[in-house]
């Protein structure tokens, strides 16, 4: 029985980390990408003849903006990824086959043709590498992408390019008739556990900013900007540990309120989920009471913001839908906070000392460092530039504090440096982060802001 259930949760363990990456490999294509994002949807709330400031002339960088440049900027990440920087260019010229003749924005068509690109181009540099005369170097590089890019391109253009202006055509069809028939709200279901399970950046960007696009192209706003990035049910549960929980867990909200809805940095409020799993009803709860009040409103914002923070929300709200977008947050962080404030003062482990045990109790053994000298020290997250680096910054802080002369930095978890010494990672993704960096001693957390472990390093540190 204990078998069974064990070969289960590996399992289980496997399938969700495939998830994991594959989710990181997608928002790894748009997150480079985002302050063009950013940039057209400023462009586009300002200049568009219903912006805040029409103007005819300027607001002509829109269409080729969202036609052009941005799946080009996508399929370049993408090929880069896989191939370098030859990847990149053979994914950039893939992705031109799709895009010329495309009647909507081709990012799906980006995320496909992209990394095909810089797929093709290292398997064909890997075959012929050492069987190149010298002196033919250049010659065999120069034509081999031309020709190569040329194929991609007629594919793109001939093959792909319908097929996913076909698929886009019926998930436009089916997103519209959820919307028309009014369970849009019940996207949370989905949205809300897959954000506390490190799936934020493959939900917002992977699936959610191809369909917002489109849409905020028609229309000038989109509702499906507003799913994810919502900093409401977060708020809410944050502040219900913040009046109704005590100890290590109640000194920690406030700083973490900042982070999350300031700061837009959502991962934050994700460990607090985590240890009392019920609190995902508060996350669903607050996720889908603002869509209805956002679907009420008819509001929507002309790009993503990212961060998701109550700052960039307002940056990105077209004129006309700024009380709509303050209502559904306030309204989405009020049934949060209901309903998180049940469990959190039902719950027997509310004192700081049990709570505290209780995450000690999900933590692995701080171990001894493998080295006696220690010089690098790397926080991972999953994106590499939100709760790592909130991390990274704090316990950069007890170093110089502490006069030890060692580097700490942020990363992806899939990007870990090879020389460093010691990788601190949250639980969830230490088994990534081993896999990435087998020689480095990893520790595990659940809190990048305030952890137990971060002492316990220090002291052995400074030893």
């Amino acid at each position: 029985m204990n078998q069974s259930s064990s070969l289960s949760y590996g399992t289980q363990a496997r399938i969700k980390d495939k998830v994991q990456r594959f989710g990181k490999f997608l928002s790894g294509m748009v997150m480079p990408n985002i302050g063009a994002i950013i940039a057209w949807g400023l462009i586009k709330a300002l200049f568009i003849p219903t912006g805040w400031i029409p103007n005819e002339y300027l607001g002509k960088l829109v269409d080729p903006m969202i036609t052009y440049l941005l799946p080009l900027l996508i399929g370049y990440t993408g090929g880069k990824v896989i191939g370098g920087s030859r990847g990149g260019a053979l994914g950039a010229i893939a992705t031109m086959g799709v895009v010329v003749g495309a009647t909507i924005p081709m990012f799906i068509g980006a995320m496909i043709m992209g990394p095909l690109g810089g797929f093709v181009i290292n398997k064909f540099d890997k075959s012929i590498e050492g069987k190149v005369k010298p002196g033919f170097e250049m010659l065999v590089n120069n034509f081999s992408a031309g020709i190569i890019g040329m194929v991609l391109a007629l594919l793109g253009y001939l093959t792909i390019g319908p097929l996913v202006i076909s698929l886009s055509n019926a998930l436009r069809f089916g997103v519209q008739a959820i919307v028309n028939s009014g369970l849009l709200p019940l996207a949370s279901v989905f949205i809300e556990p897959s954000k506390i399970l490190f799936l934020n950046n493959a939900i917002n960007h992977g699936v959610l900013l191809p369909i917002g696009i489109e849409q905020a192209r028609n229309v000038g706003r989109s509702i499906f900007f507003l799913l994810e990035p919502n900093p409401g049910p977060g708020l809410g549960i944050l502040l219900a540990y913040w009046i109704f929980s005590k100890g290590m867990m109640k000194q920690s909200a406030p700083g973490a309120i900042v982070i999350h809805f300031l700061g837009g940095i959502h991962e934050i409020y994700f460990p607090y989920v985590l240890m009392k799993p019920v609190l995902l009803l508060a996350a669903i709860s607050g996720g889908a009471s603002g869509v209805f009040i956002f679907s009420i409103f008819h509001v929507g914002l002309v790009a993503t913001p990212s961060p998701g923070s109550i700052f960039a929300l307002l940056a990105m709200t077209p004129k006309g839908s700024i009380l709509g977008v303050l209502v559904g947050v306030v309204v989405s962080t009020l049934v949060s906070f209901i309903v998180a404030s049940i469990f959190i003062k039902g719950s027997k482990n509310v004192s700081g000392k049990e709570e505290l045990n209780k995450v000690k109790e999900t933590m692995q053994d701080l171990k001894e460092p493998k080295k006696k000298e220690i010089n690098k020290i790397v926080f991972a997250c999953d994106a590499g530039m939100g709760s790592s680096a909130m991390g990274a910054a704090n316990f950069t802080n007890k170093i110089k504090k502490a006069g030890l002369d060692i580097q700490v930095i942020n990363s992806s978890v899939d990007d870990i440096p090879q020389d460093a010494d010691i990788v601190i990672s949250h639980v969830r993704l230490t088994a990534r982060a081993k896999a990435n960096a087998p020689k480095a001693e990893h520790i595990s957390i659940e809190n990048f802001l305030n952890d137990p472990k971060y002492n316990e390093l220090l002291d052995k540190l400074k030893k």
